[in-house]
């Protein structure tokens, strides 16, 4: 999944982000809402982390702007206020969730994970096809009983490819989905770790390529 966070305090923006690449996710990071809204404009996010009590361009404003935009991404408000009123306020502009500051990280990524599946269409919590089984709560994947020492990227292309029941994805689809705004579009990463994961998931081959159009499972 791909994320952007919206935060003014650099340092905290830095650091969520960081861990949120741990976890596997494709992380943008705004440091005020104009800024915010350019990135929006720009990229595909699964969910955008908005604080609220931005300088400038206020929280509301941007949350409003992405809903009237019809932007896709669910937003998860962040605001060091926490009373009823501001998260009814909160929500009634457009957001999807609200957690106050400070916050648990492990909170914020399960409720990250959460606005996502909600997103979508509805998935098993762990995915299997054949032999292969994935379980993205725990970030262990094995093959027939295996465990596969996968690297964050190769585990979240190998999530998209399964999540995809089938269907082919393409190597700009990947690109955007699990790597964050300062991959090269016109490099081999994807080439490359689709390579990598291809080797470490063994025979017979279970990642298939599609002549002009992607990759499949």
């Amino acid at each position: 999944m791909r994320v952007l966070i919206v935060e003014d305090h650099e340092e905290l923006a830095l650091t969520v982000a960081t861990g949120l690449r741990r976890e596997g996710m494709a992380v943008d990071v705004a440091l005020d809402g104009h800024a915010a809204l350019d990135r929006a404009s720009a990229n595909h996010y699964d969910v955008v982390v908005l604080d609220r009590d931005l300088p400038g361009l206020h929280g509301d404003e941007v949350c409003r702007s992405l809903v009237g935009a019809g932007h896709p991404a669910r937003v998860l408000m962040l605001t060091a206020a926490g009373t009823i009123d501001d998260r009814v306020t909160g929500l009634g502009i457009g957001a999807d969730d609200y957690l106050p500051k400070p916050f648990a990280f492990a909170e914020l990524v399960a409720r990250i994970r959460a606005l996502v599946r909600r997103a979508g269409p509805v998935l098993p919590p762990v995915l299997v096809r054949g032999g292969l089984r994935l379980d993205p709560a725990t970030r262990i994947a094995t093959r027939d009983g295996r465990r596969l020492p996968l690297s964050p990227k190769e585990f979240a292309v190998l999530e998209l490819l399964l999540a995809a029941g089938g269907a082919v994805v393409s190597a700009e689809q990947l690109l955007e989905r699990c790597w964050d705004e300062f991959a090269d579009p016109f490099t081999q990463t994807v080439k490359v770790t689709i390579s990598r994961l291809r080797r470490k998931l063994g025979d017979p081959p279970l990642i298939e390529t599609v002549p002009q159009a992607g990759y499949r499972i």
